[in-house]
């Protein structure tokens, strides 16, 4: 096997375990709503993991300056490894935050070693994109694999053991922290040792702000249904546990369906253009669904299978908007830049849930299809401001 397609295995397996420990969180949720605590407690359960992604990347930055990218994602596998080796054994909810606090710590670290060692091996742009979308497709691959396993798990006989699925995610760490500890990655060079407050200055502008915001919204969407469309199917449209996480699970494989895809054809189109047909084709289907719960039944089942589509179109907004810009910044800046990217993306996750757990808590689950909609179609009037700034003549 070749040493490019031997690194991109162990960054496809990276993104896969950390898709694994961050989107079980509707899992618990799920789990846990069923005992004593609230969905305003659940809610605030996701700002224990994303906060303290956004509060470490700055930093994260320096670490993995001094220590490596090889060295720091070892380390951030191997804390991963050790908690989820712990998880099945802590009984009381506080575990929980400070569990998942450490999981997003480590995915802070994590996120921004792949995307520098991306940046630092291609410099096109739609390369870039095709790179991305094949190892973000790993990310729903996760997705799936997590809501599969534990729903096979929590519809078994052994439904009282289903914390201890969160081994093979143990297991899974080993494996690739012994992949990682026989390559060879060429480390980022930092030709400027300004402080963080000065290189931040140098990134900032108006194309970069708006940017953010994009990131913050796609992210913002997409917890909407990572965490929360699990809850919805089975306090709105009445399914058992296991089918919900098995229906939640058809909208990771639309995922990967989309980033693979995306790969494969970015080449041929104009990335602004299939960005926004990829949008435009969110709002369609969110519509549609709208229509049916408003003018149709309520609850109808044919939900179960409409709410999957979209992870078709969402699921290349991400990597395409990623790509476009990590493109135009300098190689020396790449993880400076990657941290901005998980802040907000962080921080969209975060706003997200809690807002989500306001509709769940208020009973207020007729207007979810409504909520994601507006939050779709405010994401595209920004992206479409983002492209007038990158590009004046796009639209002509």
């Amino acid at each position: 096997m070749a040493q490019t397609a031997r690194i991109a295995l162990s960054l496809k397996l990276t993104f896969l375990i950390f898709s694994m420990v961050l989107n079980c969180m509707g899992i618990v949720i799920l789990q846990l709503s069923e005992t004593k605590i609230t969905y305003e407690k659940l809610g605030f359960l996701e700002s224990f993991k994303d906060l303290p992604i956004a509060f470490i990347s700055l930093f994260a930055v320096n670490f993995i300056s001094r220590f490596g990218t090889k060295k720091s994602l070892i380390f951030a596998l191997s804390i991963v490894g050790i908690c989820s080796l712990i998880l099945p054994f802590a009984e009381v909810f506080w575990f929980y935050k400070v569990w998942f606090a450490i999981v997003g710590t480590c995915f802070a670290i994590g996120k921004i070693c792949v995307f520098g060692i991306i940046r630092n091996n291609i410099s096109d742009e739609k390369s870039l994109a095709k790179t991305m979308n094949s190892v973000e497709a790993s990310f729903m691959i996760g997705i799936f694999v997590v809501n599969t396993g534990f729903g096979w798990l929590i519809s078994s006989h052994f439904s009282e053991f289903w914390k201890f699925g969160f081994l093979s995610i143990s297991l899974l760490s080993g494996i690739t922290i012994f992949l990682f500890s026989r390559l060879s990655i060429s480390e980022s060079v930092e030709t400027e040792k300004n402080n963080i407050i000065q290189e931040l200055i140098k990134l900032i502008n108006p194309l970069m702000m708006v940017f953010l915001v994009i990131i913050f919204s796609i992210v913002f969407i997409e917890q909407s249904f990572n965490s929360w469309l699990p809850s919805f199917y089975k306090n709105h449209l009445k399914v058992n546990s296991f089918f919900a996480l098995q229906a939640s699970s058809f909208m990771a494989l639309f995922s990967y369906a989309g980033r693979i895809i995306t790969a494969n054809v970015i080449h041929r189109f104009s990335l602004s253009k299939y960005y926004v047909l990829c949008i435009s084709m969110i709002v369609l289907v969110l519509t549609t669904i709208s229509v049916i719960q408003f003018f149709g039944t309520d609850d109808s089942r044919i939900l179960l299978f409409l709410f999957p589509v979209t992870g078709f179109f969402l699921s290349p907004l991400y990597p395409i908007i990623n790509s476009k810009m990590i493109a135009q910044v300098d190689k020396s800046r790449a993880n400076l830049f990657t941290s901005l990217i998980v802040i907000f993306s962080s921080l969209g996750s975060s706003v997200s849930s809690i807002i989500m757990s306001v509709l769940f808590g208020n009973q207020m689950l007729g207007y979810y299809s409504m909520y994601i909609l507006s939050a779709v179609i405010v994401l595209f009037v920004i992206s479409l401001i983002y492209f007038k700034l990158a590009d004046p003549k796009f639209g002509k």
